[in-house]
């Protein structure tokens, strides 16, 4: 046999392309990230574990230099590396802030310190974190409306909310901006435009990590728990890691430690958040592809999609349902539908006469097997109806990336979005079929050992429907 041509040889190379597919390629020779760590060395930090790279899928992140072991420490960033809002009145804007009333908020301090510094170019100390900073974002707020009516309905209803959010920052930030104009030659409303002010709010939303400020009396009751944090921002998200992650008030040090052990020459994840898709893309301005969190959400309307216009009690039911907190939150997952979901099925399919029943649907107690079968069949209906929604977005969206190729990138996100979506509904779908499968099944055999009960019990005075109940819950 000739060499390289075996089994041993065939795994090894798989396992080389995998690696290949995964491994970033190293950016720790750019301009941009030498002046970085120049930066950060005068700040007394420098990093040993970890080089900047470039990745596939993910991106810009940073890369193990050796093999981190679970608990060990990944990056320990100085409180002098830390852009907070102690850094902001310690600057030029801190008598502005000590004297504008109503006192503005933390927030408003760390984006006006943000435009204020970019605007400043060289004459910037914070130029080489700035640089590294993205020049753009993919929330939301920053996506075109045409991008934003493709979401789904509750992250539509969402996306609405955070721009209407931070254009009501900025209108409501205006005055204060103009308080600044004796610090610069140019007029202020140039300097600090609204796209300005959102790439600022964008940076402060999407690389914040959480440090708790004593409540100054120059800002307002809001919470001041935002710190900027150069470096260890570049870590990227993933939902399959656990890490320990505070500001250590004996060491003066925002650390991070690994649950996880990590591979040489791997990129080194940190996680966000038990969060699903759509939050990730509202908060952050990415969807991770095969998020266990991940899920699709059933709005008020689907709900009764499919139920009976005859159902007198129906609006009594969706009643009960809101005032026990069951008509948000329903969703389908990679396990199928959510308990929540099943069981405000479960109650909407509650007949007349098992409508006094429905606390203890609500407490996950099975009524009788017509009212599990009913809400299955309604389950599947509406898993569908989704399935057929999400094509048809799918198509939609290819249209418009032919079409508009300006609007290539921000289509390929949200066509990310749905097609994570459809897989999760699809998963979902064989779920259902499974349990409708069983569930007749299990129907069939109560059937067969009810008859054979009767013949043995003659005097046993007991339902079919409640024989088979026990026979599906043993």
């Amino acid at each position: 046999m000739r060499k390289g041509r075996g089994r041993t040889s065939r795994i090894r190379r798989r396992k080389l392309f995998r690696s290949s597919l995964s491994r970033g390629v190293n950016e720790s020779y750019k301009p941009e990230f030498i002046e970085l760590k120049k930066w950060l060395k005068d700040r007394k930090f420098e990093d040993t574990n970890l080089i900047p790279a470039c990745f596939p899928g993910t991106g810009r992140g940073l890369m193990s230099k050796t093999s981190l072991r679970e608990g060990q420490m990944i990056i320990s960033l100085p409180e002098s590396c830390l852009l907070t809002t102690d850094t902001v009145i310690r600057s030029y804007l801190g008598a502005y802030i000590a004297k504008w009333q109503p006192p503005p908020s933390p927030l408003l301090a760390l984006c006006t310190f943000l435009v204020s510094e970019k605007h400043a170019g060289d004459q910037s100390l914070w130029k080489p974190y700035l640089e590294i900073l993205p020049k753009a974002y993919t929330c939301p707020v920053c996506l075109e409306p045409e991008v934003v009516n493709l979401f789904p309905k509750p992250l539509k209803a969402k996306a609405e909310e955070q721009r209407a959010r931070v254009q009501g920052f900025f209108s409501s930030s205006r005055d204060f901006f103009s308080s600044l104009q004796p610090l610069f030659s140019e007029a202020v409303e140039s300097i600090f435009s609204y796209s300005a002010l959102l790439w600022a709010w964008c940076t402060v939303n999407t690389r914040a990590v959480y440090v708790k400020h004593r409540q100054e009396q120059c800002f307002s009751t809001e919470p001041n728990t935002c710190a900027l944090a150069p470096y260890l921002d570049l870590l990227n998200h993933s939902p399959r890691v656990q890490v320990k992650a505070a500001f250590n008030e004996e060491t003066r040090c925002y650390e991070i430690r690994t649950a996880s052990g990590c591979r040489k020459h791997e990129e080194v994840f940190i996680c966000y958040g038990p969060h699903d898709n759509q939050q990730l893309l509202l908060e952050y301005g990415f969807v991770s592809i095969q998020n266990p969190h991940a899920c699709v959400y059933v709005s008020e309307d689907v709900l009764v999609k499919y139920l009976p216009l005859t159902d007198k009690q129906m609006n009594k039911k969706i009643s009960i349902l809101k005032d026990h907190d069951f008509i948000e939150n329903l969703t389908f997952g990679w396990d199928g539908p959510s308990w929540r979901l099943r069981t405000a099925l479960k109650l909407l399919c509650l007949e007349a006469e098992e409508f006094t029943c429905w606390k203890k649907i609500l407490l996950g107690e099975i009524i009788s097997d017509t009212n599990e079968k009913r809400s299955l069949v309604i389950a599947q209906k509406i898993c569908q109806y989704f399935i057929e929604e999400t094509n048809a977005m799918l198509q939609k969206v290819s249209h418009m990336k032919d079409e508009n190729v300006a609007l290539i990138n921000q289509l390929a996100l949200v066509e990310t979005l749905w097609t994570e979506e459809l897989r999760i509904l699809q998963a979902s779908a064989e779920i259902l079929n499974s349990l409708q499968t069983a569930f007749r099944h299990t129907a069939q055999l109560g059937d067969r050992a009810w008859r054979l009960f009767q013949v043995t019990h003659p005097n046993r005075n007991l339902p079919c429907s409640m024989f088979q109940m026990c026979i599906c819950t043993s």
